[in-house]
């Protein structure tokens, strides 16, 4: 990969970018200034959740931004409390009049165990997938995936369902590698997404981190993207000033050695941010 304008080719033929542009956290007056700075700085691919309840300013960023929007790749997720065929569908439709859309490249399942569907989440998880592909084959979506699923989970569409998902976005990061993850993604021509690449800004905190950044004459922010990309990952890197979001892109010329990239997956003692995605999500999505 040598720009924000390479990236990997899903299964189905659509090319996806080797970074995309996290929009957590961000209301909509910040994510429209933030998604238009990145779009001028060169992302093409822009990562966003009905639950992160800004699709709104999304949208906007997009439109006011002045690139085609088939230049760009935009991503959404299917909010928790939207499980089941039919809320699925209807959720999707509210999706694309927020963001002010005619389709989507990517739509995420954001969960695989909510709340509602504890005790029938297998079920649950092939109804909610089922109205993803046929959005999918009706045009309104380039490509379907899912989000903070756990190889259990994805084993249930492989054994189950039409089409495997494309992508899986998961939490991936130093501290928590995801090597078994990252196998399986790419044994089954699973595209994975890291969110949350900074650690939740704990990366900031690391010294292993404070030291490689040293070595390499970079940022921790950028050692932690390109240490993401390296493993064929497609890091989501989330920022709201020109300077950051410019400076998590720069990381095309320059190359971790393969020590150091063990080195830095030692961070694994220090864990995953939250629980695990087996754990009943409720309606409110904490995090990713």
């Amino acid at each position: 990969m040598d720009s924000l304008q390479d990236g990997y080719m899903l299964r189905n033929g659509v090319k996806i970018p080797c970074i995309g542009f996290g929009t957590w956290k961000s209301p909509d007056d910040v994510v429209c200034e933030s998604v238009k700075m990145a779009i001028q700085a060169g992302y093409r691919h822009i990562d966003g959740a009905a639950a992160y309840a800004n699709e709104a300013g999304v949208g906007k960023g997009i439109r006011e931004s002045g690139v085609p929007r088939e230049e760009l790749f935009i991503t959404s997720k299917l909010p928790n409390a939207d499980h089941g065929y039919e809320k699925a569908k209807k959720s999707f439709d509210k999706t694309l009049e927020h963001l002010g859309l005619d389709y989507l490249d990517l739509y995420l399942i954001h969960w695989p165990v909510v709340i509602e569907h504890k005790d029938d989440y297998e079920q649950d998880i092939l109804d909610t997938w089922r109205a993803f592909e046929e959005l999918y084959g009706a045009g309104k979506i380039r490509a379907i995936g899912v989000s903070n699923f756990m190889i259990e989970h994805l084993e249930i569409l492989k054994n189950h369902a039409k089409i495997m998902p494309m992508v899986n976005q998961v939490q991936l990061h130093p501290q928590h590698p995801q090597e078994e993850m990252a196998a399986y993604c790419k044994e089954n021509q699973i595209v994975p997404e890291a969110w949350s690449p900074l650690i939740q800004g704990q990366a900031f905190k690391r010294e292993l981190l404070k030291e490689m950044a040293a070595k390499y004459d970079r940022t921790v922010a950028q050692i932690c993207i390109r240490w993401i990309m390296q493993k064929g990952v497609i890091p989501l890197p989330k920022a709201s000033s020109m300077e950051r979001i410019s400076g998590n892109a720069d990381v095309f010329d320059f190359e971790i050695g393969e020590d150091d990239m063990e080195k830095i997956a030692t961070l694994r003692t220090y864990g995953m941010i939250g629980e695990e995605p087996s754990i009943p999500r409720t309606r409110q999505v904490v995090g990713f």
